[in-house]
């Protein structure tokens, strides 16, 4: 299967409901070698076959496991500031969550052998710029949580993320309220332990 065929298969997909999403992403994990091209086309920016495939990738991480993402994290981490349309920067902002979770859960994990400091710290640095720029509170909802698990492993990143949930997040939306207690919570917690 090469990429003509993956853009046919995003093309059929309508709308991310859930039914469209799983059925694209069952051809694609029935030939893996179509992986690569979905991130190539997640990162293809001025075009909106990237949030199909946005759409597929996020659901393949979150539903058969993040592994599927780590053989392009280079390519993955490296092109996730120049996204532009907001259903791609979501489910990006959303694999990086997925990415924090299963490096900080799992001390054996692949994600822990396979994501450098250079990984990491490229998915902090964009996680901050899209707190501070005008973003979807889904977008800023998942980079929070990210923020906070990769925090753990950079001692300056908590101080500089409880500064801007104070200052402008938790002022946005109910549900960067809500989702920035939280982490305000969290980060006391972990603080006071």
């Amino acid at each position: 299967m090469n990429i003509d065929f993956l853009i046919s298969t995003l093309n059929n997909v309508e709308n991310p409901k859930r039914v469209n999403r799983n059925k694209a992403a069952n051809i694609v994990l029935e030939h893996p070698e179509l992986v690569k091209h979905l991130v190539d086309l997640t990162f293809k920016i001025d075009d909106k076959i990237s949030i199909k495939a946005s759409w597929i990738l996020e659901w393949i991480c979150t539903h058969d496991g993040i592994q599927h993402i780590l053989p392009y994290i280079d390519v993955f981490t490296e092109n996730i500031k120049n996204l532009k349309f907001d259903g791609a920067l979501r489910t990006s902002a959303k694999i990086c969550e997925h990415l924090a979770t299963d490096y900080d859960r799992n001390p054996t994990s692949e994600t822990k052998k396979k994501l450098t400091n250079s990984h990491i710290d490229t998915i902090i640095e964009t996680g901050f710029d899209w707190l501070i720029t005008d973003q979807k509170i889904a977008v800023k909802a998942y980079t929070m949580t990210t923020l906070f698990l990769f925090g753990k492993y950079r001692d300056w990143v908590h101080t500089e993320l409880e500064h801007i949930i104070r200052t402008t997040v938790i002022h946005e939306s109910k549900g960067c309220e809500a989702r920035g207690k939280k982490i305000l919570t969290l980060i006391h917690k972990r603080n006071n332990s």
